[in-house]
């Protein structure tokens, strides 16, 4: 079964930094997409980048684009997401997903959140 744990999470000052950490297990797919979600309270869920594992590539939601840096460690089978430059308006559960045709998988969350 396909498992998905965040880590990482937490409270930060505003202008600092974060690293997520997404652990994968139970699967052997060659080709899928591993995202990166939140969801603020009030607010719908929104996609904040992801990563292909076809060619690597990755794309990120205007809000982060230059904040933010989603990587992998193939060997690992752990998926990052480096936040740099954090606002308030960055506060969220974050949520790891795994997407492939006909197939997604999500983990629980892990809370982030930036104040003073």
């Amino acid at each position: 079964q396909v498992q998905l744990v965040e880590s990482g999470g937490g409270l930060v000052q505003p202008g600092g930094s974060l690293r997520l950490s997404c652990a994968a297990s139970g699967f052997t797919f060659r080709t899928y997409f591993m995202n990166w979600h939140r969801q603020a309270p009030g607010k719908e869920r929104e996609l904040v980048a992801s990563i292909s594992s076809a060619d690597g590539s990755t794309d990120y939601a205007d809000s982060v684009k230059g904040r933010f840096t989603i990587s992998r460690d193939k060997a690992d089978n752990t998926v990052y997401l480096r936040m740099n430059s954090l606002k308030p308006e960055d506060t969220a559960v974050y949520y790891c997903n795994l997407l492939r045709r006909g197939q997604s998988y999500w983990g629980r969350g892990t809370q982030v959140t930036v104040s003073s």
